[in-house]
């Protein structure tokens, strides 16, 4: 009964997440100014590569994107000028239409044929 509680209270101590130090105040490599001037020099080039990295993505993302919105615009810019010519078709032919039934109303009979 000891012994597995003793295991048991080991496995878990083991299982359990240990905290990562990023920066231990402790460590002997990290005591001097020069150290530490290299250890911040690294860090700079490391977060500028990344930088340059996230933009190159995002650059090739929104243009993909931009490329994308510029075909919706033609398309949607087609779509409007052919709703504005069946628009206007039918403005007209809705028009000619009233024609005939006034026509029609006041007895000329040919245009009730319409």
């Amino acid at each position: 009964m000891k012994f597995s509680s003793i295991f048991c209270a080991t496995l878990a101590m083991a299982l359990l997440p240990a905290p990562a130090w990023a920066d231990d105040p402790n460590d002997p490599e990290m005591q001097s100014e020069a150290a530490l001037a290299r250890d911040r020099e690294l860090t700079r080039r490391l977060n500028q590569g990344e930088l340059a990295r996230v933009r190159k993505r995002d650059s090739r993302m929104f243009a993909a994107y931009d490329g994308e919105r510029a075909a919706r615009d033609r398309d949607h810019g087609r779509a409007m000028a052919d709703y504005a010519d069946r628009r206007s078709r039918y403005e007209q032919d809705l028009a000619e239409w009233r024609r005939a039934v006034s026509a029609c109303r006041a007895g000329y009979y040919s245009a009730c044929d319409r």
